[in-house]
């Protein structure tokens, strides 16, 4: 395996580290993934934003174009509603429109309800595991032949720290991380050798609407910006990181 980046945290990108790269962002109308799609964009990329809605897309998408960034593309898609057909379809356009598809970050996640294990609500547990686990799971397996048209193809996935260490009250969100961290082993284990790398960064906390939700009482003021952890998500989406597989990595 190649030496990572001393600290990926540091890494310094400029307006050509990604160009002629194509990257699927999942969760990209808000926080770390609209802040994912722009500076992508920012590095040369052509960006396709998919997400739940369409307004908030059209939003980020108005901002790449308005900040000179390559024409990005918009997938309006409700994960927990999705069907591998909807996943299938999608594939294909990617690969009439783009020929390949050399970056995935599946990004999207809902937190669902903090909550006591006792009071755990089992349709919420459904749907945080279809969105964090079973839709990204359905959506990367699908997008497999694109990636494999790329000449290195960069898979990332969002976890957390109670992704790592389970915490109270954390219940399904939690749970749904330690899968994200598996599916990655598993993908990286079975990819290794090839030009498929597949890798997991957890963010920490972060100055988002989900932060903001698991943590009311919180001074926003006090944590870091979605900008503050770009260095670590275009290194593991440029050539700097090839070699680099099965990594699971702090943004801060």
């Amino acid at each position: 395996m190649t030496a990572m980046h001393n600290d990926p945290k540091k890494y310094e990108f400029g307006a050509t580290t990604l160009a002629d790269k194509t990257i699927l962002v999942t969760g990209a109308g808000d926080g770390i993934g609209r802040e994912a799609a722009k500076t992508f964009a920012a590095c040369g990329a052509t960006v396709i934003l998919l997400g739940r809605t369409v307004k908030k897309l059209e939003a980020v998408y108005d901002e790449i174009v308005a900040a000179g960034g390559p024409e990005p593309a918009i997938v309006p898609l409700d994960m927990k509603g999705a069907t591998k057909s909807h996943y299938q379809a999608m594939t294909a356009t990617i690969i009439e429109q783009f020929g390949k598809l050399d970056g995935l970050l599946q990004n999207a996640s809902l937190l669902g309800v903090l909550s006591p294990f006792e009071h755990i609500d089992h349709d919420s547990w459904n749907d945080i595991m279809k969105v964090n686990v079973t839709a990204q799971f359905m959506m990367t397996q699908a997008l497999m032949p694109a990636l494999k048209k790329a000449p290195q193809a960069s898979v990332v996935f969002t976890s957390s720290g109670v992704g790592r260490q389970g915490r109270a009250f954390w219940g399904p969100y939690a749970v749904s991380k330690f899968a994200t961290e598996g599916l990655a082993q598993v993908m990286a284990d079975e990819y290794d050798g090839t030009d498929v790398r597949v890798n997991v960064i957890n963010p920490g906390a972060t100055r988002t609407t989900m932060r903001s939700k698991a943590y009311p009482a919180e001074d926003a003021n006090k944590l870091k910006t979605p900008a503050d952890l770009m260095p670590t998500y275009v290194y593991f989406m440029s050539d700097d990181s090839i070699g680099i597989n099965s990594q699971s990595v702090d943004a801060q």
